[in-house]
């Protein structure tokens, strides 16, 4: 039972396995009208499809949803599967698949993008894949956006088109592998110095600091700068920088109470 996954219900263990020859077979009877054939193919490629999905875990959806969506490509491939192509049949089904599961993420993204923008990012993401292989390292936005034969500016616009949000809470981690939050690598250009400076609670509390704890919150707060900028200047990691910071905060924070 190790090797069992269930998903949507189905424990991959109890799908069938039929040879090449077995399968051929079955879809020689798809074509000819047999239904009960074409439920067989179906349970019996579920497999390819799930190894479709498998590339795109990192994705939030559901894996179910996911797989479903594969289905529905399998099912297309099928009915579209020319036997005179003289081609297997996962060679031409596994695109499809991917294409299905491509347009339901994209359909479904939280932010609206124009349909021409969607096409050049898809095609920028197989000529990425595609180049990878070939050049067995990342390509570059321009060894892409050439391959495409398309600007490079409509390239890299729309591939942040289509990448998701992050949000500020999102955790980031450091050297020492201790995690932070995204908003604490980004200088806040609104923090106005006058104001800060202005109170004298505030002039007190720093006077309660050590410091470099003094100083890590005056470039923070006072001069707008990032945590991964102020571990530059005071000489410690960012991780280090973050613990401190949130020290000083909770004193000067007293206060206010």
């Amino acid at each position: 039972m190790s090797n069992k996954v269930e998903i949507c219900g189905i424990n991959t263990n109890c799908l069938p396995k039929f040879s090449a020859q077995e399968l051929a077979s079955l879809m020689q009877k798809i074509k000819a009208g047999d239904e009960y054939a074409k439920e067989q193919f179906i349970w019996g490629n579920m497999r390819l499809v799930l190894s479709v999905v498998q590339r795109f875990s990192g994705r939030k959806e559901s894996a179910d949803d996911l797989f479903q969506v594969g289905c529905v490509g399998l099912i297309k491939a099928i009915d579209n599967f020319n036997l005179d192509l003289n081609v297997k049949f996962s060679t031409y089904a596994v695109p499809m698949i991917i294409g299905e599961i491509r347009r339901f993420l994209r359909d479904n993204s939280a932010i609206r993008v124009s349909r021409s923008l969607r096409d050049i990012a898809y095609r920028a993401l197989h000529s990425r894949e595609k180049l990878g292989l070939i050049l067995q390292r990342e390509p570059t936005l321009d060894e892409i956006a050439e391959d495409m034969h398309t600007p490079m500016r409509q390239v890299a616009c729309a591939l942040d088109a289509i990448s998701e949000p992050m949000s500020l809470s999102e955790p980031m981690y450091s050297d020492d592998l201790e995690a932070s939050e995204l908003g604490e690598y980004i200088a806040d250009a609104e923090d106005c110095a006058e104001k800060w400076l202005d109170s004298v609670s505030i002039k007190d509390a720093l006077e309660e600091l050590e410091p470099r704890e003094k100083k890590i919150l005056i470039l923070r707060y006072f001069m707008g700068k990032t945590q991964i900028e102020v571990s530059d200047e005071v000489g410690i990691s960012q991780a280090q920088v973050s613990r401190l910071e949130k020290s000083a905060l909770k004193v000067v924070k007293k206060y206010f109470v």
